[in-house]
């Protein structure tokens, strides 16, 4: 029974590997397709972040050039041009924008650098850093030539709890009141930014000067 029992265990064995055989044959060009696919698809990622790499690199540099002037009007021109000539979208866009507003400033192009603090503003594709900031320089810079009631919500939203530029705002606020006639409005709120936990030094003392001038006390740890 030992031979006949043997026979068709390798029997077995041969059909086994026969469906083996079978099965790599009808699978393996899958099988070459999916390393192909998963080599190819590193390849590409390695490729694509050489890329950002080099366009960042050749951005950073663009700017570097463009500010190397002393002249405020060839900075000027240099960043207006630098739009034309890279593909600047994302990030950069607000980069290149909050920098061309400063040199538009040094130039006294006040509406030009509004206009471009206002591209960066109304831009939703960008950080909301970026954005605040932007609204908050434009706020500043256009002083009396917004209204004041646009002014005051701008910066009743960048005051709210947890914004990055809240005590900024906060000032503002205290600023616009006083800009309005309202001294006690603005006293009231000079003297309650001086409560905010994250008040720099720099800003503390402005403030402190803000309250003696409308009449309040010293507060006393600058005293």
């Amino acid at each position: 029974m030992s031979n006949p029992e043997s026979f068709i265990d390798e029997v077995n064995e041969e059909l086994k590997r026969d469906r083996l055989f079978a099965t790599m044959r009808k699978y393996a060009p899958i099988a070459i397709l999916a390393v192909i696919v998963l080599v190819g698809g590193a390849a590409w990622n390695e490729w694509r972040k050489a890329q950002a790499t080099s366009q960042a690199q050749a951005f950073g540099d663009a700017i570097v050039t463009a500010l190397d002037s002393e002249d405020p009007q060839a900075q000027r021109s240099a960043l207006a041009a630098l739009e034309g000539e890279l593909e600047v979208g994302g990030d950069r866009a607000g980069i290149l924008n909050l920098l061309l507003a400063a040199t538009e400033l040094n130039a006294d192009q006040r509406p030009a650098a509004i206009d471009a603090l206002e591209a960066v503003e109304n831009n939703a594709d960008l950080p909301s850093s970026y954005r605040q900031i932007a609204a908050l320089k434009r706020v500043i810079i256009g002083g009396a030539e917004i209204p004041l009631d646009e002014r005051e919500q701008v910066l009743n939203g960048l005051a709210a709890p947890g914004q990055a530029f809240r005590p900024l705002a906060l000032e503002q606020l205290a600023l616009l009141a006083l800009e309005s006639g309202d001294r006690e409005t603005a006293l009231s709120r000079a003297e309650a930014l001086l409560q905010e936990a994250d008040v720099t030094a720099a800003l503390r003392r402005r403030v402190a000067q803000l309250i003696v001038v409308l009449g309040g006390d010293q507060p006393s740890d600058l005293g």
